[in-house]
This record gives structure tokens, sequence and C-alpha cells, in this order.
């Protein structure tokens, strides 16, 4: 095969910018944390406090970050204000689900995934949202500040704080056959993800050598 036939093939089955390759898809709990790691964002479903839709579930988009690319930690963290109407929520019922694609990198663009193709992964989260402190907050705060440097100027009076996901069930979607399930202990237990970044070998050209031409008398 062409050597840059081959390098585009190679290209189109990795992650952009660090060139991270996707999970195989049996390997489940591997496959969550990879998305889960790759995401900057989340949509989050609580169940409201407002008025009219008090008591229905209500999604909305929170930037997350479980540590740096290619080795977080699993847990998704997030940076929250009790101004937000979703917070709000929380704060009488912690429970929600948090959602994430990776059609929000370009893998699924590239590979010509619509977001609702089984193949372009997504993963949702059970549990409830906790506030943490301590040096997990110090973790979390580095996580998301050097994903998200916007957040530092983020205005100092609307009172932010630390919070973490805290995970009783991960559902994975990334193949036909339907849903899948994962364990926390599996998901925790599961080795991030992290192929070799792609390294294109550079094309050295061997220097054309003519041959002198020999007149034959």
């Amino acid at each position: 095969m062409n050597t840059l036939l081959a390098a585009g093939l190679l290209l189109l089955f990795a992650m952009p910018g660090e060139l991270y390759r996707i999970p195989p898809h049996e390997e489940v709990a591997r496959m969550a944390r990879f998305v889960a790691n790759q995401c900057n964002w989340a949509s989050m479903a609580t169940i409201s406090t407002h008025e009219p839709v008090q008591g229905q579930p209500f999604s909305n988009v929170f930037s997350t970050s479980d540590g740096p690319v290619g080795s977080g930690t699993g847990v998704p963290y997030m940076y929250l204000t009790t101004m937000e109407i979703s917070v709000q929520d929380l704060m009488v019922n912690p429970q929600a689900s948090l959602s994430m694609s990776l059609a929000q990198t370009d893998f699924c663009k590239n590979q010509g995934y619509d977001p609702q193709d089984p193949l372009c992964a997504h993963i949702i989260f059970s549990g409830s949202v906790l506030e943490i402190n301590g040096t997990e907050a110090t973790f979390a705060k580095k996580a998301l500040f050097s994903r998200h440097p916007e957040m530092v100027d983020w205005p100092t009076d609307h009172n932010w704080f630390f919070a973490k996901m805290n995970i009783t069930k991960v559902w994975v979607l990334d193949y036909f056959g339907g849903v899948k399930t994962v364990t926390p202990e599996d998901y925790f237990k599961a080795t991030p993800y992290k192929a070799t970044p792609y390294k294109a070998t550079p094309y050295k050209a061997t220097p054309y050598k003519a041959t002198p031409y020999r007149r034959h008398h």
C-alpha cells in the first residue's frame, strides 16, 4: 500500500489533536473512560425544582474534566455556582445523569457518523453531584482550569465551588446490539486507553545518480 495512503487511513481512525486511538468496542469500561477523558463538556439532566416544569427532567450543559487528555482519573469534575438553575435543582435533589459523546470531538465527523449512530460512542453516568474540597478540590481546579482557561476570569462574587459526579452506574453505547452497562468498580479499574500517538516517518529521497553516457564506436 502506498505510504501516504496508509498514513491517511491511520489518521482517519485516530483522535484529533493528541491522536489517541479509540479503544475496541469489546473493551466497554475502557471505552467509557476514553469518552469521559476526551470530552470537555457534558449534558447534565436534573429533576427540575422550577415552575412550570417542576418535577420534570431538565437538561443543561456543563464544562467537565477528569484530568489531562490521555491520563484522566475517570471522575467528571465541574465548576459550579448556586446561581445556576440546574445547581439549584441539585441542592434539593443531588441525583443526576451526565451524558458525553464523541460527537463532541472530530472523530464522528471524520468517520461520517451521525451523533445518534451507535458507532459514534457515547456514555451516560447515573449518580449524584457532590461538592468537594481539600486535595480533591485542588486537583479538580487544575484539571478544569487547564482545559477551560476562561474559568480563571469568571466573576469571583458568584461563589464558585468544585463538584464531581459520584458515579453509581455507567451506560455505554458504542456499537450495534444495544446499550451496555459498567459498574463503577470496573469503570475505575480500567486502565485509561493510551495508544502511542502516531508519528509519521519522514520521507527520505534517494539522490538520483545519472550514469555517464558512453559513446560506442
